[in-house]
């Protein structure tokens, strides 16, 4: 896998923060090589936040995010600022963009506060420097307090500082424990059953995201991918012969295949595997017994991580209801988000059934988490939900907790 395709979830994520006019975009344009956003001279050229994925060497594959001017005071514009805000929360690098001849005002001081609370490393690049430096010191003395604020002086006019700003960058990439998605449950050359349906909610001539990324793992350990569609897998277990180490199915077709799978066989789902990899699955194992605690009136809130063309029979937007309506016998009041949308305030709610979280990144998916749990909001994911639904959790973490 290049480094351009590597999963935007799986990217480092850098959040450009700043003021209004003080160069943000050029800025994201002298260190990419490109014009990938808009520059003018115009305030509040910069409205909603803007990512791109890039290669930026000699960091790696990252997520770059262009947001609005903190200083915006319009009505309009304190709705872009508390979205600029929002982005912290998935943001594993912060890059504060000032000038070189004008101290920190108290919009970028608040910033500095902000990200010293999620406990994120901030490189304030000192933008404009051919214009002057006379406040780099000032800076400084700020940076001094907070030992994980640097300061650099760049100008993207003449890109004086924009290599030292990205070996920066680079020497702050987080150092995460390792995640390992499957290869651990599966041995070398040894087995594993993909069960993947085709159906008109499937993305034409592709795989969705999860699914390539199990398969990856899968060949990085050593083991064999055996990928089939629902239709097939009886067959398919017929002719392997040797049972296989796992099988990994989408949720959706949980108790088809749970029904034609010998109970001495492991098995689980792609979404459970995520919730291994990508979140807490003790904890979206603890929130499936709010399900069944339901009552008529209660909220409960559906989130996905991305954004996608619904199906008639999308799984978050219809067959989730189905099968909770099927479930508690109950009449109940459900809300949707999708992609960035979360809700700050989770009280209203008396569960949350998020999906797997392939797009998002680790910061975010644990922000998530975290949230509801901190406001007591119990929490599961699409393949915890759907396997408890049909009876089945308990089997499908068992492979995933031995």
């Amino acid at each position: 896998m290049s480094l351009n395709e590597t999963p935007q979830g799986e990217r480092v994520h850098i959040g450009i923060f700043g003021r209004t006019n003080t160069g943000k975009s050029s800025l994201i344009n002298a260190m990419t090589n490109q014009e990938i956003s808009i520059v003018s001279s115009v305030k509040g050229t910069t409205t909603d936040p803007v990512q791109k994925a890039m290669e930026l060497l000699p960091l790696g594959p990252v997520m770059l995010i262009d947001t609005a001017g903190l200083d915006d005071e319009s009505e309009l514009g304190q709705k872009r600022v508390a979205r600029a805000r929002d982005i912290m929360r998935k943001t594993d690098i912060v890059v504060l963009v000032g000038e070189g001849n004008r101290p920190p005002d108290a919009y970028e001081k608040e910033l500095l506060k902000t990200a010293a609370e999620a406990g994120l490393p901030v490189v304030v690049a000192l933008n404009k420097s051919d214009e002057g430096t006379e406040a780099l010191a000032t800076w400084g003395e700020l940076a001094a307090e907070d030992g994980r604020v640097h300061v650099v002086s760049v100008s993207a006019k003449t890109r004086a500082g924009v290599d030292e700003l990205k070996e920066l960058l680079a020497s702050l990439k987080p150092n995460r424990t390792e995640r390992i998605l499957i290869r651990d449950l599966v041995p070398a050359n040894e087995v594993c059953v993909l069960v993947v349906p085709i159906d008109k909610a499937a993305p034409k001539g592709r795989l969705i995201l999860p699914q390539q990324q199990v398969i990856r793992d899968l060949l990085e350990g050593g083991s064999f991918a055996l990928v089939v569609r629902d239709t097939e897998y009886a067959a398919a277990l017929k002719r392997l012969g040797t049972p296989p180490a796992l099988v990994v199915t989408d949720s959706q077709a949980f108790a088809f295949v749970a029904e034609r799978t010998p109970r001495t066989v492991p098995l689980t789902s792609f979404s459970i595997l995520f919730a291994r990899y990508k979140g807490d699955l003790t904890a979206l194992v603890d929130g499936a017994k709010a399900i069944d605690a339901l009552d008529d009136g209660d909220r409960v809130l559906i989130c996905e991580g991305c954004t996608h063309h619904r199906q008639c029979d999308d799984i978050g937007t219809v067959k989730i209801p189905k099968w909770l309506a099927a479930r508690t016998g109950k009449k109940l009041e459900l809300a949707f988000t999708s992609g960035t949308g979360f809700p700050e305030d989770l009280s209203p709610y008396k569960l949350v059934i998020h999906c797997g979280g392939c797009m998002l990144n680790e910061r975010e998916m644990e922000y998530r988490i975290v949230r509801a749990g901190r406001t007591g909001v119990p929490i599961v994911n699409y393949g915890v939900f759907i396997a408890h639904v049909n009876g089945i959790l308990a089997r499908c973490i068992e492979p995933l907790l031995t």
